[in-house]
């Protein structure tokens, strides 16, 4: 806590045990030694009701262990690391897009929330992938041929063979 203290006076805040020679724990401005911690002040996991003494997940309003706040699919922890909901359940980012999102058919990443897109060939792309499977020419709001799902411009149309 940035301070020096007598070794008889750094006790616990709670239950003023010496803390000089055990664990201890800092909050909100006080020391407190492990058992008053847990019992007093620990936050509770939203999933297993415990406890929690080490890292905390706060996601969801809640709090959680680490190994309670899983993805739906794989059971992994998600930590700190991206997820998303999907009926009020949370998915990792790699289960979410496997099983809820779309891929561009252009260039096969997802299409996000945000992002511009546009469905043809029975297919959804991102705008800036709907292009000539040739030239690249962007196709976006033009006309367009087909050859195997392949988009192609008119100059392509007729001439390319796949």
């Amino acid at each position: 806590m940035g301070k020096s203290w007598h070794k008889e006076e750094f006790t616990c805040t709670h239950c003023h045990k010496s803390l000089a020679d055990v664990g201890f724990v800092e909050e909100r401005g006080s020391v407190y030694c492990e058992h008053c911690y847990e019992q007093f002040l620990a936050p509770t996991c939203f999933k297993c009701q415990q406890k929690i003494l080490g890292e905390v997940i706060n996601a969801l309003k809640q709090t959680w262990h680490v190994y309670c706040f899983l993805c739906t699919a794989c059971k992994q922890p998600i930590r700190n690391n991206t997820f998303h909901l999907e009926d009020g359940q949370p998915y990792c980012e790699t289960d979410y897009y496997t099983l809820f999102g779309t891929s561009c058919h252009g260039c096969d990443f997802p299409i996000e929330a945000g992002d511009k897109f546009l469905e043809a060939l029975g297919f959804t792309w991102h705008d800036t992938c709907f292009v000539c499977a040739v030239c690249s020419v962007s196709l976006e709001g033009q006309t367009f041929f087909s050859k195997k799902d392949k988009p192609l411009c008119k100059k392509h149309a007729h001439t390319v063979q796949f």
